[in-house]
């Protein structure tokens, strides 16, 4: 059995990871820690877990486990792990950003390897330390890396994504409380998303030279090639994009190159009819859609940002880093209806 130790338990994307691993054939849960909630049944702040478990929220953290998950808010991952040092035998998943962008990989002398699978698989099995993706990112990612693979990404990407309220974090603000967001649609950080940067890094890995050398920032420079527009939806969970590329690729012709791009990937599937986002959302999957409107690509891709961008990945890495098939804990139902 594989020993897990969470910390950030309490939250949306610690609470995913829960509902996930306490099915997990392979994983016992060590401890769950939320110092606000130490004492208290999983079960009382994730109520829909009564019935499923007894465990209890934990302030222990030690490292006698295997396994150790962050899901901590961005910037607390590095300070948790600056006063709590892990030993070199135990690995770590975050959930944050604080991991993921080149210049910034390294702790107790090994790198931090990006946990995007359908990037990076082979080196995530070998890795001791994942920075997980974000979860606009992910889905982004996924709609891009197959023309990236080839060179074929022009010099200009235009990305409109909704994402849903979870995205946000559970803690309560102005842009998701529920009379706000409720019946309402909104924009917010055009062309300034902090995903940028980690996109364009993984982009740039499959087609060298599509980050520009020169610019004041690493998202300025990403900013100058992918114009992302992220909106707020009116529902809790879910990522769908549209985005749309120049590009002299055939419609078959693109549905070849993603279709075997993604033939060995459990998880990314290419469907030739049109999608929605309730066939993703609770699962770990990521559907992508294709047209072509003359000399424009249209890729439609969907995505549960609290799985397959958040901690269903993670599960999905761990599974690769303890030579697990990707696919154990995760065979999900979406809702349907």
């Amino acid at each position: 059995m594989i020993k897990v130790g969470i910390v950030g338990s309490a939250g949306y994307t610690g609470g995913e990871l829960l509902r996930v691993l306490i099915y997990h054939p392979e994983v016992e849960i060590v401890f769950a820690n939320s110092a606000s909630n130490a004492g208290n049944k999983l079960y009382e702040v994730h109520n829909d877990l009564f019935g499923d478990t007894e465990l209890t929220f934990s302030s222990d953290f030690h490292s006698d486990i295997d396994v150790l998950f962050l899901c901590v808010g961005h910037g607390d991952a590095r300070k948790f792990l600056d006063a709590n040092p892990v030993a070199s035998a135990v690995k770590i998943i975050d959930l944050s950003q604080d991991y993921r962008l080149r210049a910034n990989t390294l702790y107790q002398g090994q790198q931090f390897v990006y946990g995007l699978p359908e990037l990076n698989r082979e080196a995530i099995r070998s890795a001791q330390y994942i920075a997980n993706p974000g979860c606009f990112a992910t889905n982004i990612q996924l709609a891009l890396l197959p023309l990236a693979s080839k060179g074929l990404l022009p010099d200009q990407i235009h990305v409109n994504a909704t994402t849903g309220s979870t995205g946000a974090g559970q803690k309560p603000g102005a842009t998701t409380h529920f009379s706000w967001r409720n019946n309402n649609l909104s924009a917010y950080k055009s062309f300034e998303h902090q995903h940028l940067q980690e996109i364009s890094e993984s982009l740039d890995q499959l087609q060298s030279g599509f980050l520009p050398a020169s610019g004041d920032s690493l998202l300025a420079r990403a900013a100058e090639k992918i114009n992302f527009v992220p909106q707020r939806g009116d529902f809790a969970r879910g990522i769908f994009s549209a985005i749309y590329v120049d590009s002299d690729l055939t419609e078959e012709q693109a549905y070849e190159l993603y279709e075997a791009y993604y033939a060995t990937h459990p998880f990314t599937h290419v469907s030739r009819s049109n999608i929605d986002l309730k066939q993703v959302v609770n699962t770990n999957k990521s559907i992508i859609h294709l047209e072509k409107h003359g000399n424009k690509l249209l890729i439609l891709n969907a995505t549960d940002n609290l799985l397959k961008g958040a901690s269903g990945q993670a599960v999905q890495n761990m599974n690769l880093m303890f030579g697990l098939n990707e696919r154990i804990g995760l065979n999900l139902k979406s809702v349907g209806f």
